[in-house]
């Protein structure tokens, strides 16, 4: 399933770690029990390599909540012990569960939040949206100005390039950073590489070649492309790369903020031919697409019933037990562009992480955040979350611990593959519009020819000039 953040699989391993009450939970429901922890009481030496040094806080004792989806729990358990073992004297409790939203929103509306937060603005609670909507964050651009503790650099220099602009960080178009980057992903078109080598075929690097590889795969039995078709959701993954490819960054820009004329404009017209070709050209689409689930495409386009599939850079761990057609092998090809010489493009996303603006020890709280920028958090990271931070240089560090093809694609991008970073700014405070339903649901319906490309056009525009309008009415 989808990253970012969208992964629910986890495993729980414990630690020694002494059990505590739950921290700023309010009470919670008996039917989901919390898996909390202390992460055990600090070291009284520094450790060897100490970024603590001597500081000191007033307060010693922070409370944070993750989620606990993919990605476990054990590293935040071990980068709490590492931590504490470097500030000695220090105390961290830590919350962690799948339903993290809906467990800590109590506590949030009474005013009483965990004093670091890591949970996506995607996240079905609506918990961070929220916090977004209601400017209930701490903006910690002082975190990204200030020296690494490990590196003579400022963390700001350690992100990869384009995070910390985006939505995903900056979401009020203020120059300020509210939210940090924590693991990213990288998104885009998926072949079997294995096959592709054995018939002498090339990853497409344009639509045209794209296209031009249906002859092919009909000849050989199987479909152009496949996607999760009750997720409609995943073809954000070709949408918006498309749309750089054929507007640049100003056209992902305009998409994400609801400018109007948006889906009236050439690359927008562009895009969505992309999708009107594909419904409507014989085997483009894999038969049945619409109505199967993500494992069920996956699992279909594994078996070679289609040439291409979206997903992302947790593919091959996702789908680690499924069947698949002899010799199978992940290739990544990104997201084509429309002009011959155009770089492939790749969609990426991150995971967030936040001060609330209730935190009541946010100076901990942002020393603990600095920490997550070390390197060894970044190796420890690899380790325990088997996954990459938006750092740069993180992808070598964590090679050892995350499957080939994600190391493949990592390096894709870091190689030359362009990466495009968009995330929908919020909508108002209230609003009853799911903006992300609104764009990728109908979806099903161009796919299944019951809507074309020009009547969804028509009805986002509708949807665009309701979500400005209710923007223009809360300020």
């Amino acid at each position: 399933m989808k990253s970012i953040l969208k992964k629910s699989m986890s495993l729980l391993l414990a630690l020694g770690l002494t059990a505590s009450v739950a921290v700023g939970c309010g009470s919670e429901p008996a039917s989901q029990p919390a898996p909390e922890s202390t992460a055990g009481s600090a070291a009284s030496t520094e450790a060897s390599g100490s970024t603590g040094g001597t500081k000191e806080f007033a307060n010693k004792e922070l409370n944070i909540a993750v989620f606990q989806g993919a990605y476990g729990r054990d590293f935040w358990d071990a980068l709490a012990q590492k931590f504490m073992e470097q500030y000695p004297g220090t105390k961290i409790n830590i919350t962690a569960n799948p339903k993290l939203g809906e467990m800590i929103k109590p506590s949030i509306v009474s005013g009483n939040p965990p004093d670091f937060i890591y949970l996506n603005d995607g996240d079905p609670s609506g918990v961070t949206k929220g916090l977004i909507k209601d400017k209930a964050i701490m903006d910690i651009s002082d975190i990204f100005d200030s020296k690494a503790l490990d590196k003579d650099s400022n963390i700001r220099d350690l992100i990869l390039p384009g995070f910390l602009e985006t939505p995903y960080c900056s979401p009020y178009d203020d120059g300020k950073i509210y939210l940090a980057p924590y693991n990213y992903g990288v998104m885009g078109l998926w072949y079997n590489k294995a096959y592709f080598d054995q018939k002498g075929y090339t990853a497409p690097k344009t639509w045209d070649e794209f296209f031009a590889l249906n002859e092919k795969a009909k000849a050989d039995g199987r479909a152009l492309f496949t996607y999760q078709g009750i997720y409609p959701g995943y073809l954000e993954e070709v949408l918006i790369p498309a749309v750089y490819a054929a507007g640049g960054q100003q056209a992902v820009d305009d998409f994400t903020s609801y400018k109007e004329g948006f889906w009236k404009s050439e690359p927008a017209k562009k895009t969505l031919d992309i999708f009107s070709k594909i419904a409507g050209t014989d085997n483009a689409l894999m038969k049945g697409t619409v109505a199967l689930n993500h494992t069920q495409a996956q699992t279909a386009f594994m078996q070679g019933k289609s040439m291409f599939c979206v997903n992302g850079s947790w593919f091959e761990g996702e789908m680690k037990d499924a069947p698949r057609e002899d010799g199978f092998q992940f290739g990544f090809a990104g997201v084509p562009g429309f002009n011959a010489g155009d770089p492939a493009i790749a969609l990426v996303s991150v995971e967030q992480m936040y001060i609330p603006s209730k935190s009541k020890n946010p100076e901990l709280a942002k020393e603990f955040m600095k920490f997550i920028y070390t390197d060894t958090a970044v190796r420890l990271n690899g380790e325990k979350a088997k996954a990459v931070m938006a750092v740069k240089g993180a992808t070598e560090m964590v090679k050892e611990y995350i499957t080939p093809s994600a190391y493949n694609c990592y390096k894709a991008v870091e190689d030359g593959m362009k990466p495009v970073v968009a995330s929908l700014k919020p909508v108002a405070n209230g609003s009853k519009i799911n903006i992300s339903d609104e764009i990728y649901k109908p979806f099903s319906s161009i796919m299944n020819k019951q809507m074309t490309v020009e009547e969804y056009a028509d009805k986002l525009e509708k949807v665009y000039a309701q979500v400005r309008d209710e923007l223009a009415k809360a300020q």
